[in-house]
Order: C-alpha cells, then structure tokens, then sequence
C-alpha cells in the first residue's frame, strides 16, 4: 500500500538587483560645506551680522559645495567646518577630491562656513582666530562673479 505525499510547491524567482532595494548600498553618511567669503572692508576683525557675504562658487558659477564623509577624520559641524577651512587654504581636498577655486582668497577670519550634516541638522560657524564660532543664518549675501576679483585680500 502506499501513502500519498503532499510536496511543497517550489517558486523560483529572478531578482533584478537594479529594483531590489536590498541589494543596494545606503549613500554614505556625509557632511556638505558651503563656504561664504566676507567681502566687507576690514573683516579681518570677525564676522558681524551685516557684513556682506558672498557664496563661493566654481569658477563656472555653480555652487562650489565641499564634501566630507563622516567617518574617523570627520566627526561632527566643527570638524567638518576646519576639513573645509584646510580645502579653503589650499592644504587638502574634500573626499570627491574638488579642491579651491584658484580666482577666490583663501578662507579666512569672518568667513562664515555652513555645514549640513548627515542627520540634515545645519549650522552656520563664524571663521575666528582660534576656532569656530555658532552664528545665525547670513541674510546679506551678494553675488561673488562680481567681487571675485575684488574680494582677494
């Protein structure tokens, strides 16, 4: 005699890995640095809310926007904020590589850095004599194709 016997039925998918949202790699955790050059007369004395600042830009125009992957060397605003002052003085580059624009000064005090970070949280620094100072969001900004060459001190 025999006894019938239920198999289980076997479905054989394909996976594209283009659509399966497992397969693919989060972006990496990063930091983005806007630099804003103070362009007043005698800013050299720190950052003040009604200095004039002007976004730093590539020389093609477009936002010029630093990039820091928050591992061991970027932990944290600030230590993005001095990544980008070195970029900014010509000692390194940012981790996609992009340098400072040759035709804009280096970074220096009264400088506003902004640093968005990997949790989206924003905060604008004051470039200071020793450090970095929390300021509030620069309302007098100015175009800098037009002070690029005026604005080298």
């Amino acid at each position: 005699m025999t006894t019938p016997m239920n198999h289980p039925v076997t479905v054989t998918a394909r996976i594209n890995p283009d659509t399966d949202t497992a397969a693919v790699a989060p972006a990496p955790a990063v930091y983005i640095a806007t630099v804003y050059v103070n362009t007043a007369c005698h800013s050299f004395g720190g950052y003040q809310h009604h200095h004039l600042l002007a976004e730093a830009t590539r020389t093609d125009g477009s936002p010029l926007r630093l990039v820091f992957n928050a591992n061991g060397r970027t932990r944290g605003h600030e230590a993005a904020a001095e990544a980008a002052f070195e970029v900014g003085n010509g000692q390194s580059a940012d981790d996609k590589g992009q340098t400072w624009p040759a035709d804009i000064r280096s970074v220096s005090v009264g400088d506003v850095i902004k640093v968005t970070g990997p949790d989206h949280w924003i905060i604008h620094l004051s470039v200071e004599r020793s450090g970095f100072s929390a300021v509030p969001e620069p309302t007098h900004l100015t175009d800098l194709a037009g002070s690029r060459a005026s604005s080298r001190r």
